[in-house]
């Protein structure tokens, strides 16, 4: 198992396969890895894939600290330091793009290569100016329900999770696969994190981005309005915007195969 310490002296569990440009795939929020087990080994034949679970998620150390999307990007850095890694695409799922926000904002196009935000709208809150947030936790009210379903009923929460995220039933099997991943995360970090992350607007930031960008939108996402994700490949000049036609937010699950020859494809021509 490869792991490696981040300069908070904090283990961090990662992946590598195959060879050639770098993609670097980072999941959501309670997720880990192995969410992309429908992904890695087929984009892993023309890429060097590394994916990283975030600190307290997956096989990650469970540490009660320093959850929050600025130090979680600083944690990609660590890892991509400790690599050497250098001309990195970066892919972040729903939180994960706002963490790679987050890391560019800090640290500009440091090691990097290409941008690929999927499905994550720039404001997870609504209000006066913008109504596309996120569709299950929307504002204080709604934080405080998802948080007291985390602490009262952390397994609940997570099966609950997965059939948020995808367009059809999931079998008892991917229920059980999925949430045992996001059960991993301790709820206290799962609270935590989220309180950071809903908190954040990346709308006056955004257009800022100049890397090449692609932007990946489910169209009946249950999370977000698709227009939400849409807008961040709006925002950024020159970027690609995909629309996923037939799934939810794990767009990448349900659409494996064409989100692997998108993602490929892209990686391919900016290299």
């Amino acid at each position: 198992m490869a792991t490696f310490k981040t300069n908070d002296d904090v283990e961090i569990y990662y992946e590598i396969k195959g060879e050639g440009p770098i993609l670097f795939m980072l999941a959501g929020w309670t997720c880990t890895t192995k969410f992309w087990k429908k992904n890695v080994d087929e984009l892993a034949k023309s890429c060097k894939v590394i994916c990283m679970d975030m600190r307290a998620h997956g096989e990650s150390e469970k540490v009660m600290h320093s959850h929050r999307i600025s130090r979680y990007a600083l944690d990609v850095k660590n890892l991509f330091d400790y690599l050497h890694l250098d001309d990195v695409t970066v892919l972040g799922w729903s939180m994960g793009a706002s963490i790679l926000w987050s890391y560019i904002e800090l640290f500009g196009n440091y090691r990097l290569k290409g941008l690929i935000c999927v499905d994550q709208s720039p404001a997870q809150y609504t209000g006066p100016d913008w109504t596309w947030g996120q569709n299950g936790c929307y504002d204080v009210e709604m934080f405080i329900r998802t948080c007291y379903d985390i602490k009262y009923n952390p397994r609940g929460s997570a099966e609950g999770l997965c059939s948020a995220c995808l367009s059809y039933e999931p079998s008892k099997e991917e229920v059980k696969f999925l949430a045992d991943e996001i059960s991993k995360c301790p709820p206290y970090a799962r609270i935590e994190i989220m309180r950071d992350h809903t908190n954040l607007d990346w709308r006056d930031f955004i257009p800022y981005i100049k890397l090449p960008t692609l932007v990946c939108v489910a169209r009946h996402s249950k999370v977000f309005p698709y227009q939400g994700s849409a807008w961040v490949g709006e925002n950024i000049d020159g970027s690609e915007t995909v629309f996923f036609e037939n799934c939810s937010h794990m767009l990448f699950w349900e659409e494996s195969e064409k989100f692997n020859g998108v993602v490929g494809d892209f990686v391919s021509k900016i290299n």
